[in-house]
Parts: structure tokens; C-alpha cells; sequence
């Protein structure tokens, strides 16, 4: 039986997650999982690609406000329902409504990483569709994530990788939203739904191997890259040329389970592609 071990939001892309005991299921991933956007002067997203140090801005969430915090930095404070400042913002190639947070987030950004940026929140009346060449026909929503609503990565998938490296990395370097334990290394690849049965009845599809970029080289504790660990053994043995990456993780999409939970601790069965 496979094992929830880990649950994470990320409420702005690419800045520090949050782990949860339990996350309730939206149509988008998980409530409030990338809902939040730091956009350049032109509109286009930033990520820890550009702006490492975007590792180092701390997320909290409340039930009335979504807080920033960075260090030497202060604290920032915006209404968790912000929905004033219609913009529209670019996402990969993505063009999406949003909400500008204002010209306090703005300085807050700008002191800390150095240039003008703005915070901005999704707007949820122009849904963001995934890919329905991976999707097929399940249309699936998002809203600030790369491509898919969630991350799915095995514990033996990263021991396996770490097995191989001179020093081992911890599981944030790769940002996923659901850690499980109980598959083979790379397990997560022949999976072709994870399910949660009984009064949380809940259906997650993998649809497409999550090839990673440079933030994986990102220490998200001190916001620094020193090597291209670990892209460079990746590489000797993940390298998918069509998708033209490294490949470690898979993206999942909601079949069922609209506004249930899933629990760290809880059991999941697997239906696998073979089957």
C-alpha cells in the first residue's frame, strides 16, 4: 500500500512552501497552491530560475490574509481574497487575468530582490486549462503552476537519486505538492491513478513526467546554487530527449475528489498503467 508522507503548498510560485497535516482539494490543486504570482514590470513571471533568493521569501496563510516575510525584509500583509486591480499577466505562454496587490507588495519585492516586481493574485473567472494533449479528455484547471495542479514524487525515487550523489538532497529541492512511500524507485512513472477510498473518496490521474530546471539546484535554505547537482547525474540516467529534460516526478490531475482532503498518513491504492 502506498503512504502519504508529506503534503506542501506553494501559495506563491517558486517562494518557500508550507506543509500541511491535510489539504483540501480544489479544482485548481490544492486551496491556495500557486494562487499567487511575482510578475516583472512587463507583466511576465518570475521564478527561483532568475531569482534564486526567491527561496528565502516565507509564505503563511490565515483565514483572512496571505503574509510574506524575508529576511531583513519585514513582513508583508495582503487580504487572502484580494480582488481589486484587474491585470494581466503572463504564465510559461499562459496569458492570465489576475489581481495586483498594490504598490506596498510592490516595494516590499523590490527591497528585497533588487528590482521592480509585483504580487499578484489569480483571478479564478478566466480558468487556466492544462494541456489537453496530456490531459486527453479531462479538462483540467490550474493556476499559477508550471502546467498541472499537482506533484507526485516517491521517497524511494529521491534515495534512489541520492544513493548516487556525493551529498544528498533534501526533498524540497524538488517542490512537490504529495511525497508517498511504499512505491519502487521511480514507482511514480508506471502509476496511472493514486485513489483514496471511504468517506474521502478521491481520484488523482498521473498524466506527465515532471521534467526539472535549475531550481533544483537551488539550496532553498540559504536561497544559494554552488554545483548543477542534480541535473548533472539526472542526466546519466533520466534524460528523456522528446521532453528535452531530466525527468523526476510526475504532474497528476483531479478525477474525483472536489473539495475533499487528503491526509499525511493516509493509505492510497494504485491503479497501474499496466493494469
Amino acid at each position: 500500500m502506498t503512504t502519504i508522507t508529506e503534503l506542501n503548498i506553494y501559495p506563491v510560485k517558486s517562494c518557500r512552501g508550507i506543509a500541511l497535516d491535510r489539504a483540501r482539494i480544489a479544482a485548481t490543486g490544492f486551496r491556495h497552491d500557486r494562487e499567487w504570482l511575482i510578475v516583472d514590470a512587463n507583466g511576465r513571471f518570475l521564478t527561483q530560475r532568475e531569482a534564486p533568493r526567491m527561496a528565502l521569501i516565507v509564505t503563511a496563510i490565515t483565514d483572512t490574509a496571505l503574509t510574506l516575510t524575508a529576511p531583513g525584509n519585514g513582513a508583508l500583509s495582503v487580504p487572502l481574497d484580494l480582488s481589486e486591480r484587474p491585470v494581466e499577466v503572463v504564465c510559461w505562454r499562459d496569458r492570465c487575468a489576475a489581481f495586483d496587490a498594490g504598490p506596498e507588495a510592490a516595494g516590499w519585492l523590490e527591497a528585497f530582490l533588487g528590482a521592480p516586481y509585483r504580487l499578484v493574485r489569480f483571478d479564478p473567472s478566466r480558468p487556466r486549462v492544462a494541456d489537453p494533449a496530456w490531459t486527453a479528455d479531462v479538462r483540467a484547471l490550474n493556476q499559477f503552476s508550471d502546467g498541472f495542479p499537482w506533484l507526485i514524487l516517491s521517497e524511494a525515487s529521491l534515495q534512489d537519486l541520492n544513493s548516487r550523489l556525493e551529498l544528498a538532497l533534501p526533498m524540497n529541492r524538488f517542490r512537490p505538492n504529495i511525497v508517498v512511500n511504499g512505491l519502487p524507485a521511480y514507482g511514480e512513472d508506471r502509476v496511472h491513478e493514486f485513489s483514496a477510498t471511504g468517506p474521502e473518496e478521491i481520484t488523482l490521474r498521473v498524466v506527465k513526467p515532471c521534467a526539472r530546471c535549475a531550481i533544483t539546484t537551488t539550496d532553498q535554505a540559504t536561497g544559494e546554487r554552488t554545483t548543477d547537482e542534480p541535473l548533472r547525474t539526472l542526466s546519466h540516467y533520466r534524460l528523456d530527449r522528446k521532453l528535452k529534460g531530466v525527468l523526476f516526478g510526475q504532474n497528476a490531475i483531479l478525477i474525483a475528489g472536489l473539495d475533499k482532503e487528503l491526509s499525511v498518513g493516509q493509505q492510497l491504492q494504485t491503479l497501474w498503467k499496466s493494469d
